[in-house]
């Protein structure tokens, strides 16, 4: 078995009036790269390196770079051609582009070893600790004409909580840094009030703040009972966050964007992190996601993965939290203590909803891991189609 083709498709779905905010910007559109890797005998695997926008260069850098070490390789040596892609980027790319293209790469060929062996990810990956998650709804953007109006945005977002009421979520992460500290306070509070004090609720910065923003703000969270404050600060502040995490008594969540293990260390030694949020189809794919857990487990840290992109990122992150161990082992993990809280995106994402030939299906608040080989989904060729503006492939050549 070899790699005889490697393929990617940007794929773009815009948003129209349905565009929202975070505190760095607006999306007004859906954006992905999909990496589709086919063998000499047929198989196909399929990874995501969507993550790092705009997606075309990581595209270039898959066909310009990466795809000269990889046609004629057996995918199933994924340790070996992990270690051969970063290392001969080591010099210039330990993160972003080419660690984004390789994890892409990585998870496709992940999902070739499931469909060649007939398991699921996770049981090539030494078992499954769970079958379900459960999940947080990821929501309470800044939407409509004027995000600034302070009346409206605190009526959108007690509305919005209570949808999610409504739909048996149990947990809710909501957004803050792009309004006045006070405004985005009353915001939480709106939302603390309208879902009860039983209602879990996290918050989610990124990275707005600067540090005295930053402990004010969770020092107000740590008034209204929520559980986590991710990236309060810019990922290159570990300092900052370790200052937090002694000031503060809520939890420091962060990591998202960090890549491989060599970043998650240094994120691990200046005790950075209450919660480590590694995103599969950004720290290096399972090949390197992998050792990143068995990083932040020896620190005794949890790893609760950060879920973005399209059917195919949600699938790996399903495949990934099945593998995690509860940390610590209880006889009854429960999430987010000690087990996994999987993150649900609950805005607008057609490349999610419509990629996958059999929709991912909420139970309540639960999702089922995917039990058939390799990633546990099929790819449905027309909305490829409908959304993909950009296409590209490298082949084997003849006696390679």
């Amino acid at each position: 078995m070899r790699i005889d083709r490697i393929e990617t498709f940007v794929l773009k779905a815009p948003l129209g009036t349905e565009r929202f905010y975070s505190s760095q910007g607006s999306f007004h559109e859906r954006t992905s790269l999909l990496v589709r890797i086919t063998t000499d005998d047929g198989h196909v695997g399929w990874g995501e390196s969507g993550v790092s926008m705009p997606v075309e260069h990581v595209a270039a850098y898959i066909h310009d770079v990466a795809a000269l070490r990889l046609l004629g390789r057996d995918p199933a040596n994924t340790e070996a051609i992990w270690f051969e892609l970063y290392s001969s980027s080591r010099d210039f790319g330990r993160s972003g582009t080419p660690v984004d293209a390789l994890s892409g790469i990585d998870v496709a060929l992940w999902d070739i070893r499931g469909q060649a062996a007939g398991l699921p990810i996770h049981a090539l990956a030494g078992g499954a600790h769970r079958d379900r998650v459960r999940c947080y709804a990821t929501g309470l953007y800044y939407r409509g004409e004027d995000v600034r109006d302070l009346a409206s945005a605190v009526g959108q977002v007690r509305d919005e909580a209570l949808g999610y009421v409504a739909r048996g979520f149990t947990a809710l992460k909501g957004k803050v840094g792009l309004l006045p500290l006070p405004q985005d306070i009353k915001r939480m509070e709106a939302v603390r009030e309208a879902v009860g004090d039983r209602f879990l609720l996290m918050t989610d910065a990124n990275h707005a703040y600067n540090r005295h923003t930053a402990r004010r703000m969770g020092q107000a969270l740590e008034a209204l009972d929520y559980y986590w404050f991710e990236e309060p600060l810019v990922p290159e502040d570990l300092e900052g966050c370790a200052a937090l995490r002694r000031e503060l008594s809520i939890a420091i969540a962060t990591g998202e964007c960090e890549y491989t293990r060599y970043g998650y260390r240094r994120l691990l030694q200046a005790d950075a992190a209450d919660i480590v949020q590694a995103d599969i189809s950004a720290c290096g794919g399972f090949s390197e996601g992998l050792k990143i857990h068995a990083l932040t487990a020896a620190f005794c840290t949890p790893l609760l993965p950060h879920v973005w992109g399209s059917a195919v990122a949600f699938a790996a992150a399903l495949q990934f939290a099945a593998v995690l161990e509860p940390v610590p082992h209880t006889a009854f993990p429960q999430a987010p203590e000690n087990d996994v809280l999987f993150e649900y995106d609950c805005n607008p994402n057609p490349l999610r909803d419509e990629l996958a030939g059999v929709p991912f299906a909420l139970e309540g608040d639960t999702l089922r891991i995917p039990q058939t080989p390799g990633l546990g989904i099929a790819i449905d060729r027309e909305a490829l189609n409908r959304y993909c503006v950009a296409e590209q492939s490298s082949t084997r050549k003849a006696g390679l």
